[in-house]
């Protein structure tokens, strides 16, 4: 089975992206593999006191990430593709190149946005940053209003 990695950061235009990466894994006989890495500083605030953490804002926002993510697996699931998920803290291009080197991805789909045609805002950091550094093909779909 051809293992596909699809990022996702539960945007606008992800349920776009989903759509494009179960029709490409249906083409080619794939297993998606959703991630979502979250931001390590998501229970950190400013306030008079300075930066403060707390906990229970990092807590309840992976939670509700998590809930994202088992919907969205079991969404691909319904269309017949098999699907699992992780999500993780940390630096989103290394952490998903990292996964994708374990599971021996075959591809890595992102989507664009297609708001201009300056490269960085067409395609995004993210994306730009994972076809410059991964050593396996970036299918980066297009995605419209």
């Amino acid at each position: 089975m051809i293992n596909i990695i699809l990022p996702v950061d539960f945007g606008d235009k992800t349920e776009q992206l989903v759509d494009g990466a179960i029709k490409f894994a249906k083409e080619i006989n794939g297993k998606i593999h959703l991630i979502h890495v979250a931001p390590t500083d998501i229970g950190f605030a400013i306030g008079d006191m300075g930066f403060q953490y707390f906990p229970e804002v990092e807590e309840n926002e992976i939670r509700e990430e998590l809930v994202q993510l088992n919907r969205l697996e079991q969404r691909i699931i319904s269309h017949d593709v098999e699907c699992e998920h992780l999500l993780k803290q940390g630096i989103a291009k290394d952490i998903i190149l990292e996964y994708a080197k374990s599971k021996n991805a075959s591809y890595i789909v992102m989507g664009s946005h297609g708001r201009s045609g300056i490269y960085d805002v067409f395609v995004g950091s993210l994306t730009k940053g994972l076809t410059k550094s991964s050593t396996i093909p970036v299918l980066v779909l297009p995605i419209h209003e």
